[in-house]
């Protein structure tokens, strides 16, 4: 999953503003109780990060 399509993901489910809000603000257990932000930082890849957006918000398996 390239970055574009990631931040695509990330508004369409929670909205520009919102989903900035929560890269920046929200640690996921899932990602090393790390944010968002953080953890792509760290070279976490995409698609792992949306993996862990999807568990932690329980978004349905369409948004999968």
């Amino acid at each position: 999953m390239r970055l574009t399509n990631f931040w695509n993901n990330m508004r369409e489910q929670f909205g520009e503003v919102y989903a900035e809000s929560l890269a920046k603000d929200y640690v996921i257990e899932g990602l090393g109780s790390r944010t968002i932000e953080q953890a792509l930082a760290d070279g976490v890849g995409a698609k792992e990060v949306w993996r862990a957006v999807c568990e932690a918000f329980d978004l349905p398996a369409t948004a999968r």
